[in-house]
């Protein structure tokens, strides 16, 4: 399978970078979402998707609902026809 590359890292330029192979396939398919948004080109994008990527795990450890909170927004959101 060809690969092309990517090159990694903090949108800083002052950063050193790293680089990752990407299939093809997938280059493709992410140079068609950059041609339809305000990125610039495949490597901003991919660095965007990752850095959100990162921030929404560890965001995910800081539970902010307990778990008896999180039943009764959820019976609330159905309540008012939200959820299925």
């Amino acid at each position: 399978m060809e690969t092309r590359l990517l090159e990694g890292g903090l949108m800083n330029k002052e950063q050193e970078n790293r680089t990752i192979s990407l299939p093809e396939e997938l280059y493709g398919r992410i140079e068609e979402r950059v041609k339809a948004t305000g990125f610039s080109s495949v490597d901003e994008y991919a660095i965007f998707v990752l850095e959100e990527v990162l921030k929404e795990e560890n965001e995910e450890g800081e539970q902010k609902f307990s778990e008896e909170e999180e039943k009764e927004v959820k019976k609330r959101l159905k309540a008012l026809g939200y959820l299925g």
